[in-house]
């Protein structure tokens, strides 16, 4: 007979962990199918300093392995293999993965959203190393210093105000001539000294010796290249939530993300969405680790 789990957790980021942590400390069987690496999106992170307990930051890295260390200390399992499709259907829920089916009485969804890149040649090995995607995250490390953002939204105008808290200067890169922000952050930018707004425009180049230096910035009306002086790229064109596998198993919204409130419960019985895959206003490492401990407290 196949095994039967009280809970599996889809994804070990910091929800997915947490989750297991606080499932398997008490006393459930708990297993975690992760798809590359303890941590998920913090791994691509270089010192988080807004997690508490560091005082001096930690590496992402680092930090997945811990909390994945932290949920094994009580006996949860991993297994790592990428989820392609599930059955919610049952009393018993099934997981599938090239590898293997299986099985649980409840499943936690923490699968994630991946930022969406701009697709520069050497945009991925000079993540962490210029090239960000959460100025709440990162914004920290350019104090005083000249950063971009690329984006017209409200995450890029969020992104661009905070750190026109923090850095001396910063671009504001959009290939329109205005916003798509709400007035709630547009009228606050406009009034920042240190910010300029380079409209019309898409970012065609990352100019980086080990870390980003540089970025070279086309206007769509004109065709001119220029280069713009800067030490850290802020990429904000939006996130893609992992949920393509799902296929109908629970509601999303009309972004892809999963519906659930903070009590992390989705549309099926049993089965429960935590950190960034779910609707949510903010998704931070803490907002994710909070939302683990819910679903992980009363799962079954």
């Amino acid at each position: 007979m196949e095994r039967i789990y009280d809970m599996v957790v889809i994804g070990g980021g910091p929800a997915g962990y947490t989750a297991a942590l606080y499932g398997s400390r008490g006393k459930l069987d708990v297993l975690v199918i992760e798809k590359i690496s303890a941590g998920g999106q913090m791994t691509l992170t270089g010192d988080i300093d807004n997690y508490p307990g560091f005082e001096e930051g930690i590496d992402g890295f680092l930090l997945g392995e811990k909390m994945k260390m932290c949920a094994e200390r009580f006996g949860a399992e991993t297994r790592f293999a990428e989820v392609t499709k599930v059955d919610f259907t049952q009393k018993i829920k099934k997981v599938d993965t090239p590898t293997g089916s299986f099985y649980g009485k409840s499943v936690v969804i923490a699968t994630g959203a991946d930022p969406k890149r701009l697709g520069l040649p050497n945009e991925r090995e000079l993540t962490g190393k210029g090239v960000h995607y959460c100025a709440h995250c990162d914004g920290i490390f350019y104090k005083d210093k000249k950063v971009a953002v690329v984006g017209g939204g409200n995450s890029a105008a969020s992104e661009a105000l905070h750190l026109s808290r923090i850095a001396s200067k910063v671009y504001l890169i959009h290939r329109r001539n205005s916003l798509r922000a709400e007035k709630y952050y547009y009228d606050p930018l406009m009034r920042a000294e240190n910010v300029e707004f380079i409209w019309d425009s898409v970012v065609t180049e990352l100019i980086s010796r080990e870390k980003t230096v540089g970025i070279k910035v086309k206007n769509l009306n004109t065709d001119e290249i220029k280069a713009v002086d800067c030490e850290g790229v802020f990429i904000a064109i939006g996130r893609k939530p992992n949920t393509d596998f799902l296929r109908n198993a629970v509601e999303l919204d009309r972004n892809g993300y999963v519906t659930a409130d903070e009590s992390t419960r989705t549309s099926a019985e049993g089965v429960y969405a935590v950190g960034d895959v779910r609707t949510k206003t903010v998704r931070q490492v803490a907002t994710a680790v909070g939302d683990g401990a819910v679903a992980g407290t009363y799962p079954v």
